[in-house]
C-alpha cells in the first residue's frame, strides 16, 4: 500500500492552520509547515505562527527553526521537510502538510532537481554569471524585470542562481520561466492527498484585513523594530515577507503608521489571489468552499469523508 501525506494549502487567512491540526488529530498525524515566513525564529507575530495551543495539539515540524539572516531556499526547504516527512512515517503517523508557499509543497510532490540545470550554451551562462560578478546582482535582476517581469517578482535580487536560470528560460528558449514548467514527474517518495481551502472573495478580503488588524494589536510593529534593532534590514530575504518590509519602509520614514498598515492590507489580498492561482492548477486537488458552509464542524465533516475515501 503506498503511503500517503495530507496536503492542506490555500490563500493566506483561509484557515489551514485551524483545518490542518483537526485533520492531523483525526488521523493520527503531525504537521511540517509548508510556510516561506513561519519557518523563521523570531518572526511569531507577521507571520501568523500556530497558537501554542495548536501547537501542544498536535507536534509541529519547521516552524521557528531557521534564523533570519540564514539564506534559506527552497531546495533547503525540501530537504527538512522530506526528512521531517520520513521521520512521521517511521513512527507510524501521517504527514499533514500545511502552508500556503506553492514552490516548497511542489517541492514536496514532484520530483523537483534544484541543481543549476545544463544548457547548450555554457558560454552563454558564464556570461551571466560575470555580469553578476562585475555589475553586481541588482543588475542581472534589472535585465529580468525587463524580460520576465512576473519571474522577476518572484525571484529575490540576490537569488543569482535562479535569476540566471530565468534569464536563460526567457532569453534561450523564448519563454518566461514557470515554476510548473517541466515538472510532471511525480515524486515516488509517496502518494499525496491535496486539500484545497477557499472562501469567498468578500469574505476572505475580510479576514485579511481583520488579521492585518489583530496582529497590530498583538505588537507587530514591536516585533519588526525588535528585529532591526538586532541588526536585520530589509536587505535580508527573512525581512522582505509582507507585513515586515512595509513597517520597515515606515520606520525608515516612507510613510506613517496608517499607510503602512493599510499597504500591508493590500499586499496580503494581492498575495492571496496569487496564491489561489497557483493552487487551481493542481489538477487532484478537491476544493472545499467554506464559505458554502455553516460552521466549521460540517465542513470537517466533508473533508475527512473525502480523505478516508483517498487514503
Amino acid at each position: 500500500m503506498v503511503r500517503k501525506i495530507i496536503a492542506v494549502a490555500g490563500p493566506t487567512a483561509v484557515g489551514k492552520t485551524e483545518y490542518a491540526v483537526s485533520i492531523a488529530e483525526q488521523v493520527g498525524g503531525e504537521i511540517v509547515s509548508c510556510d516561506s515566513m513561519q519557518l523563521y525564529r523570531y518572526m511569531d507575530i507577521g507571520s501568523a505562527k500556530p497558537s501554542a495551543d495548536d501547537m501542544a495539539r498536535v507536534r509541529h515540524h519547521l516552524v521557528g527553526d531557521i534564523d533570519p539572516a540564514e539564506h534559506f531556499s527552497a531546495a533547503k526547504y525540501q530537504k527538512m521537510a522530506k526528512s521531517a516527512i520520513d521521520a512521521i512515517f517511521d513512527a507510524g503517523k501521517t504527514p499533514v502538510i500545511s502552508g500556503g508557499t506553492g514552490l516548497y509543497l511542489n517541492s514536496l510532490l514532484y520530483d523537483m532537481d534544484f541543481g543549476t540545470p545544463p544548457v547548450k550554451d555554457s558560454q552563454y551562462r558564464k556570461k551571466l554569471e560575470a555580469v553578476a560578478r562585475n555589475n553586481g546582482p541588482a543588475s542581472l535582476h534589472a535585465r529580468l524585470r525587463k524580460k520576465d517581469p512576473e519571474a522577476a517578482k518572484r525571484i529575490h535580487p540576490n537569488n543569482v542562481r535562479r535569476v540566471i536560470r530565468a534569464l536563460e528560460a526567457v532569453e534561450t528558449a523564448g519563454e518566461p520561466l514557470d515554476d510548473f514548467s517541466g515538472i510532471t514527474q511525480k515524486t515516488g517518495d509517496y502518494g499525496a492527498v491535496l486539500i484545497g481551502l477557499s472562501r469567498n472573495r468578500d469574505e476572505l478580503y475580510q479576514r485579511i484585513n481583520s488579521r492585518v488588524e489583530i496582529l497590530v494589536q498583538k505588537g507587530l510593529f514591536r516585533e519588526v523594530r525588535g528585529l532591526m534593532d538586532m541588526g536585520f534590514t530589509s536587505d535580508d530575504i527573512a525581512m522582505k515577507g509582507i507585513g515586515y518590509k512595509e513597517i520597515i519602509d515606515h520606520y525608515n520614514g516612507a510613510y506613517d503608521f496608517i499607510t503602512a498598515v493599510e499597504t500591508i492590507k493590500k499586499n496580503t489580498r494581492h498575495y492571496a489571489k496569487r496564491q489561489m492561482t497557483w493552487f487551481r492548477r493542481y489538477e487532484d486537488m478537491k476544493w472545499f468552499n467554506l464559505s458554502e458552509y455553516p460552521h466549521k464542524e460540517k465542513a470537517l465533516e466533508d473533508i475527512m469523508t473525502w480523505v478516508s475515501e483517498n487514503r
